[in-house]
């Protein structure tokens, strides 16, 4: 299930501050990845409810 754009407009990595967007192409594993050029933390959607945890980041490749 998608996030709302809405919601999306409003969400911030909570590492940089930057804006999140939704790179949600494996339903499986639905993740928002965060804009900023020195970040770039991945973020899981668990039951569509981002969770915007550091600890719980995935690290970029």
């Amino acid at each position: 299930m998608p996030l709302e754009a809405g919601l999306l407009q409003i969400l911030a990595c909570p590492a940089c501050h930057s804006p999140l967007e939704d790179k949600s192409a494996d339903e499986t594993a639905p993740e928002l990845i965060c804009t900023g050029q020195d970040c770039g933390l991945a973020y899981p959607v668990r039951d569509g409810i981002p969770v915007l945890l550091v600890d719980e980041a995935r690290r970029p490749a």
